[in-house]
């Protein structure tokens, strides 16, 4: 199955009182682990791109390949939308180019006159070549690509300017963040996502940092509106813990235990096993 945009997904998503799981990609196992996951869960996905990884990966038209060969080759037959993930101005329309189905525009730095500006040009490219877009209204905290935010929350009269432009969907700050949340975290400002969803109706809400917010949360989030969550730390950590188990246990040092595609067995497994319980708690298991 082709790549798809995320508008339909996102929509029944939103309409079901579910999530779809955006999964941040950083290799070839990463990818792989995430795609069969999917399918075996027969729920829709977004695989996500930071920049970051864009470059770690040579680049979009070889992520976009890698995908595109993925998704045929393993006989890959739900939704997928190839995603980039807080994408700058000129990040965006690189991976237009590329042929991603589906970017986000980060434009919560600039001024909102300058995030409306760059948006609405945008939308206008998006729909006229098929994709979806993502805009942000509110910076999320934590880190993300050097880019370090405080979780603030949005205004909701600003995120209604920025959805009337006619994006797919939209990432407000709810006091979410990029990373491990750090004990003292308050947690998430449902009154700002409830505030949120009265001025934005019918538009899918994204909620980014999904590493770390309890279940509860999680649940209560996609009521007030989010179809979207995005996942990444917690897939690495998952694999980082499952690769140092694999050396500490000196299986690397037995046979052939150093083949890379040993090595990082494990900690796809682990990816996958992250990815299984995230769709599980999403609600988009068997949604595709």
């Amino acid at each position: 199955m082709p790549l798809v945009n995320a508008k339909e997904m996102l929509t029944k998503a939103k309409a079901g009182h579910y999530a779809v799981g955006q999964f941040n990609i950083n290799n070839l196992e990463w990818t792989k682990s995430i795609l069969l996951t999917a399918q075996e869960m027969n729920s829709p996905v977004i695989l996500g791109v930071s920049e970051g990884a864009g470059k770690y990966m040579c680049g979009y038209k070889t992520v976009v390949g890698m995908v595109n060969g993925m998704i045929e080759e393993l006989g890959i037959t739900v939704p997928v939308a190839l995603h980039l993930d807080h994408g700058s101005y000129e990040g965006a329309k690189a991976c237009i180019e590329a042929g991603f189905s589906s970017i986000m525009f980060d434009g919560s730095h600039y001024p909102i006159d300058e995030n409306i500006a760059k948006t609405k040009e945008l939308v206008a490219i998006c729909e006229e070549k098929g994709l979806s877009i993502e805009a942000e209204v509110g910076s999320i905290g934590g880190e993300e690509d050097g880019v370090v935010g405080a979780g603030e929350c949005a205004d909701p009269n600003e995120c209604k300017m920025i959805a009337d432009l006619g994006v797919t969907m939209l990432a407000a700050g709810i006091g979410n963040i990029h990373g491990k949340y750090p004990e003292n975290w308050a947690g998430l400002s449902f009154e700002t996502l409830a505030a949120v969803q009265e001025k934005t109706g019918t538009m899918p809400l994204v909620l980014h940092g999904g590493t770390g917010i309890p279940a509860e949360m999680i649940q209560k989030a996609i009521n007030l509106g989010v179809s979207k969550i995005n996942v990444n730390t917690e897939c690495q950590l998952a694999f980082q813990e499952a690769t140092r188990k694999y050396i500490e246990e000196g299986k690397d040092l037995q046979g052939k235990g150093f083949d890379p595609r040993k090595l990082l067995a494990p900690g796809s497994e682990a990816i996958k096993a992250t990815v299984r319980e995230k769709i599980e708690l999403f609600g988009s298991k068997d949604k595709a």
